[in-house]
């Protein structure tokens, strides 16, 4: 699965890649990537030479706040619609009155709640965040050992939300498979299936990134809530209602009353969201098309797209990698 030198060492010389990372890179397990041409392995997880860029800089740089949200998913497990819920929740003191101005109808939720090692540190100058208004939601695809030392150390909230590793997994391809160039062209998913099997998927294995954020909502419960996907599809009021105890900032009777949870649900559903033009004809900071990040949604997809014995496959490899964790997927 190694890709060549040749291919490396172009990649890297085009790239904006700083020094340190240049000198880490030599020393780093690479397989053949899902959208860029290699993907490393670093404390464990793998990740894409520029990515891990952002990566080093967030864990050098960034500098918790105790009032500071962290939404914390392995990519394509819900990541924009939590985004846009936790959002609505942190800031509906200021927007309750002016919903027709909400920042949701103009912006993407990856705008709103950026990704710290993919966004605020991934170039080369680092970001001043301090001005920011609290509370401070950040979102991150960091596996838990790797995230910034600060935060371990810190009071401040994470919530994760994990999903079926098989829509994960038919996500992660349609979505790579978009953002590969028209000249290396997609990859075949029988061999997308292999590596994810095998754990080598950006920010993978999925198996240990999920397991690390259940271990710490067991031990730290009031730190890190741990969200389920497909829970959330099936009753978002009640996700919604446990997510603003969690934080802290509860409805209050009158809310309860007036249908503001309903409306947080509605404006952050993947209809409601998918059809905003921002949504459809806009795009990022960072230059991606935002329609990219919406596709489905849809629990159970994973059949559409995968043979009964592809299924078979992720599930014995779930259960044997999960086994004992108490968590089943």
């Amino acid at each position: 699965m190694k890709p060549s030198q040749p291919s490396q060492a172009k990649y890297l010389q085009e790239n904006d890649i700083s020094q340190k990372c240049r000198d880490l890179l030599p020393s780093l397990p690479h397989e053949k990537g899902w959208i860029t041409p290699s993907l490393y392995q670093y404390q464990g997880f793998w990740v894409a030479p520029k990515l891990l860029n952002g990566v080093l800089a967030c864990q050098d740089n960034f500098q918790v706040q105790e009032t500071d949200i962290l939404l914390i998913t392995a990519p394509k497990c819900g990541t924009t619609w939590l985004k846009a819920i936790l959002f609505c929740l942190s800031t509906r003191g200021r927007y309750s009155g002016s919903m027709q101005q909400h920042p949701l109808l103009s912006q993407s939720p990856h705008d709103l709640v950026p990704f710290l090692e993919l966004k605020l540190y991934f170039g080369q100058e680092i970001p001043n965040l301090t001005s920011l208004p609290s509370p401070r939601l950040f979102a991150t695809h960091l596996p838990y050992q790797s995230l910034p030392q600060s935060v371990k150390d810190s009071g401040c909230k994470l919530v994760y939300l994990c999903r079926n590793p098989k829509d994960t997994f038919v996500s992660l391809w349609h979505f790579a498979n978009k953002l590969k160039s028209k000249e290396t062209g997609g990859m075949p998913l029988g061999e997308c299936l292999d590596a994810f099997c095998q754990g080598v998927s950006p920010f993978g294995p999925y198996w240990d990134h999920v397991q690390g954020y259940y271990k710490v909502s067991l031990e730290m419960p009031d730190r890190a809530l741990f969200l389920r996907y497909e829970d959330m599809k099936e009753d978002p009021h009640v996700h919604v209602k446990r997510l603003a105890d969690f934080l802290g900032c509860p409805f209050g009777e009158q809310e309860l009353r007036d249908g503001t949870v309903d409306g947080i649900v509605r404006m952050c559903s993947f209809d409601s969201l998918s059809m905003l033009e921002v949504n459809k004809s806009g795009r990022l900071s960072t230059g991606q098309e935002t329609k990219s990040y919406f596709r489905k949604g849809d629990v159970g997809d994973w059949v559409n797209h995968m043979t009964v014995e592809m299924g078979e496959r992720v599930d014995r490899v779930m259960q044997e990698k999960m086994h004992g964790s108490g968590l089943k997927l």
